[in-house]
Formats: structure tokens, sequence, C-alpha cells
């Protein structure tokens, strides 16, 4: 049976729907001469329903290993009220970022083939320096690039990240190479970097990450791994 069988309206006495009232709306509602669709509140409560299912479809869960079976001292997920880490990118051309005119707000798409990915991402932009041709950016994914605008740069070096710590294993000490998972990582692959700036804040430990190399070797020490597949 639909969960609609059992919805009530709240009992505001509105008249919105046409009714006098609420017991005279359920009255018209059992006699077939209104619907659930009627009621303003209906509505609302629906587009509750259909916002938790959209959030839900957002969460990630992670296996605390990468798929080749290597533990990571953290996961790098987005700063609070951001989309995803940030990450900063070099393109192979520096000059492109001005002869492109790429500027906050704008779409991005490359490879971050200096660290030796397969998979293009699409960056949304957030600061762009046309001195150095940095771009520091979020991962928005192909799908959220659907139908807009994307100015593409082909490759770029993958120069950091920054977002805050989750999952920790190991707590991020600053000036050390630690490992970590991209929260946004298509190929769930450990990545390396060296920490050069840890707050401890509320929300947990905020660190920016450089020198970025992907690990795509599995840890022959590493013992008792479950199959991250079952």
């Amino acid at each position: 049976m639909s969960s609609t069988n059992h919805w009530l309206p709240p009992g505001k006495n509105c008249g919105l729907c046409g009714a006098e009232n609420c017991k005279s709306f359920l009255r018209l509602l059992q006699a077939g001469k209104k619907t659930y669709e009627d009621c303003p509140y209906f509505h609302k409560r629906a587009k509750k329903e259909q916002q938790k299912k959209h959030d839900e479809l957002k969460e990630a869960t992670y296996s605390p290993y990468d798929i080749l079976g290597n533990p990571y001292d953290f996961i790098l997920n987005p700063l609070p009220g951001e989309i995803s880490a940030r990450k900063i990118v070099l393109p192979f051309r520096s000059d492109l970022v001005e002869k492109m005119e790429i500027i906050p707000g704008d779409l991005v798409l490359g490879r971050p083939m200096g660290a030796g990915c397969p998979i293009p991402h699409v960056l949304k932009v957030i600061k762009a320096e046309p001195v150095t041709g940095l771009l520091y950016t979020w991962v928005v994914g192909p799908q959220y690039s659907r139908e807009r605008q994307v100015k593409d740069v082909v490759a770029y070096h993958m120069i950091g990240f920054e977002g805050i710590a989750t999952a920790v294993r190991k707590e991020p000490v600053f000036g050390s190479r630690m490992t970590f998972l991209p929260g946004f990582c298509m190929m769930n692959l450990n990545h390396t970097g060296l920490i050069n700036m840890v707050l401890e804040k509320s929300c947990g430990y905020h660190v920016r990450i450089e020198d970025i190399r992907i690990l795509a070797q599995k840890n022959n020490q590493q013992t008792n791994v479950p199959n991250v597949y079952s």
C-alpha cells in the first residue's frame, strides 16, 4: 500500500485546496472529489521526500582499503558548504588560463596526465591565476557539465588538494608524506602527498596536500585484506 494512503493534511484549515477546512477536504477526498495533490502541504511533503532521496544518493560509502587493497591514512572530503575537496591544477600550457580567459565559475575539462590518471575530470573554477596558470577548482563531474560550456585544457598537472580529513586512521602531520583517498576518486586509488597545512577545526582537520602522486601498486606487506568487491 502506498504511503500516501496514510497521509493526513496538517490541520491548518487554510482553504487553499478549495474546501472549508481539512476535515471537509478529507470527506471530499474519500468521495473522490479531491485528490492529495489539491493540498499544497502534500506538495511540500513530496518535495521533502524527494530532497531526502537526493541527499541519500549523494552520500558515499567507502571501504577501509582502496581498489588494490591498500589502506589509506584518511579520506579527503569537502570543506563545509562546498561540493568537493578543492583541487589545485596547472595546465600543461599555463598560458591557456590567460588565452582561454578562464575565470571563476568556468567549467574546465582535462586529464591529470602528470599523475597518470586515465580519467578526464570536469572542474569548476574557484580561482584562476593568470601569472602562474594555477587553477583552484572543485570536481563536479560530467553530468553537472552537460549542456554547459566547457573549456578543454586537455591535460594538467595535479598540484594539490585541500579539504577536510575524514575517516582518519593517522592524524595529518605537517611536513609528512601521507596517503589519502580523494572522496570523488572514480578509480578508488590511494593518493600520496606532502601535508603543508593542518588546521584543527570543529569540523575536523582542514588540510592542504601538495606533490601529489597516485599509488598504483599493491602493498605486498598488507595481510588479511578483505575482498573489496564482495
